[in-house]
């Protein structure tokens, strides 16, 4: 056997490893293949902004991250001319940092941070109730030590028009040195 052939068997045994332990994912090759919950409870298609990059963005309101909320929405303002689409999913699953309800949540994010980006239905992003868009971005591009799992709040996953995840930001990680990457994606 070429070392070629036994590279696609064994990539082959890794995407059917994959999908078996990922069962709500399966047949799912892009991001544009997910519908989600927006925050008033609407399905969306994510294929809404296909062609787009997309940063999508696990979100609290009461975590020592939230300032960031300013800057991702100084980046979709300076980015969504060129295609940029941020996307903010609401979780409580960290310290219990989004206790809020849906208008609740709404509310927080107009007045404080004054966010015109999309907001989706709060969701789990790790465990056995993980949202299926979580699941498949996990898969797509693992965290720090090869691990699938959601560290903490505000970790962003950076799309590219393609619909297939670009990289991983750590929660840590400020939008503002997202820039540089959209940079270079969007041509500026």
């Amino acid at each position: 056997m070429s070392p070629d052939a036994g590279c696609a068997r064994r990539c082959r045994e890794y995407v059917i490893i994959l999908l078996l332990s990922h069962p709500d994912i399966a047949g799912m090759t892009t991001v544009y293949d997910f519908s989600v919950k927006d925050i008033d409870g609407g399905l969306r298609a994510l294929s809404e902004w296909k062609g787009r990059p997309l940063l999508i963005v696990n979100v609290a309101s009461q975590c020592g991250f939230t300032p960031q909320y300013e800057g991702l929405e100084a980046l979709y303002q300076d980015w969504r001319e060129r295609g940029l689409m941020v996307l903010g999913f609401p979780c409580n699953q960290f310290g219990h940092q989004e206790p809020g309800d849906a208008e609740e949540i709404k509310l927080f994010c107009r007045t404080e941070y004054e966010i015109s980006f999309p907001l989706f239905a709060k969701i789990d992003v790790n465990g056995p109730h993980a949202d299926p868009l979580y699941q498949w971005l996990k898969s797509q591009a693992k965290g720090i030590f090869g691990t699938e799992k959601v560290k903490w709040n505000f970790t962003k996953f950076l799309v590219g028009a393609d619909g297939q995840v670009i990289r991983r930001y750590a929660p840590g990680d400020k939008p503002e040195k997202i820039a540089a990457q959209l940079a270079g994606l969007l041509g500026r």
